[in-house]
């Protein structure tokens, strides 16, 4: 493996700590003998066309310093290829990071563990989901959690995670469960009202929710969360325990796993690692051991 590798940054991830996380990151990588070149990009289209073409080079790897987008944006550039993924998490969820093991917010620990596993040689495939040409490392989700975010994504004020706790407010304001058309691997349509369904590759979404407790990156399926029809009341009871994983008790809630899902229903956006994928209908494939990844 070449000694050059490549630090693709996100500066504003975590209200700036992306920039300030490089440095400390880059210098435990030099520390170790590699030589490290960085990718900024002027805009994510332009940032993920520059990590590209290092892969197309033969980077040694790309590491991604950022949360979850910016994880989000590396596998576009590196799914399906050989060149490892390493992660620097410094963002505000950080979920594709804690499903593999890895620091989260001390970017120097990070680069320590990256670097230590490209010189051992302790990179490890794991699965990625795929919609389309869109790789995700986490959750596909849909339902209230999506509307959540559609609604969070327009509000201009406040700024941060607070956002988000109002949109939340205001979206059980107006709560009402969606009729789902689900179909897994090639079995029957199955017609059904649903809170939401999340398609889990990882097992948390939105900083530490365990959406999908029992998802494993290694097993080539997904784990599938659908809460059902509940009501405003037992959504607010249940949703506490999602940051415990055991949701998936409740006898609102089930879990299947499959290594396909099509999910669709009207007015809803699916996000993917946090990011929007685009209104369902959607089909999600589990491309088992599609990235190989650095100290896991």
């Amino acid at each position: 493996m070449t000694s050059e590798i490549t630090l693709f940054v996100n500066p504003t991830a975590g209200r700036g700590r992306g920039a300030h996380a490089a440095q400390p990151a880059a210098s435990a990588l030099r520390a170790a003998g590699f030589s490290v070149r960085t990718v900024l990009g002027e805009n994510a289209g332009d940032a993920l066309t520059r990590a590209r073409a290092a892969v197309a080079d033969g980077t040694g790897a790309l590491i991604a310093v950022g949360g979850d987008g910016m994880a989000h944006l590396a596998l576009q550039a590196v799914a399906g290829t050989r060149t490892p993924l390493g992660l620097v998490a410094v963002g505000t969820g950080n979920d594709f990071a804690r499903a593999l093991g890895l620091p989260v917010r001390d970017p120097a620990a990070a680069g320590r563990r990256i670097a230590d596993a490209l010189k051992g040689g302790e990179l490890h495939d794991v699965d990625l989901g795929q919609v389309g040409d869109r790789w995700f490392g986490t959750v596909l989700a849909s339902g209230f959690d999506s509307r959540v975010n559609d609604r969070g994504n327009r509000m201009r004020w406040p700024t941060g995670r607070f956002r988000y706790d109002l949109a939340m407010i205001a979206e059980l304001a107006a709560f009402r469960p969606f009729p789902y058309r689900i179909r897994l691997d090639d079995g029957e349509v199955q017609e059904i009202e649903a809170t939401l369904v999340a398609v889990g590759n990882g097992s948390s979404y939105g900083g530490g929710m365990r959406i999908c407790p029992g998802a494993d990156l290694t097993d080539g399926l997904f784990d599938i969360t659908v809460v059902g029809d509940c009501g405003r009341a037992t959504l607010l009871r249940v949703f506490p325990s999602v940051y415990r994983g055991t949701h998936v008790d409740h006898p609102k809630v089930t879990v299947h796993r499959a290594a396909k899902v099509e999910i669709s229903a009207a007015g809803i956006t699916g996000y993917a690692d946090g990011e929007p994928l685009g209104p369902l209908p959607l089909t999600a494939r589990c491309v088992p051991g599609a990235v190989r990844v650095a100290g896991l």
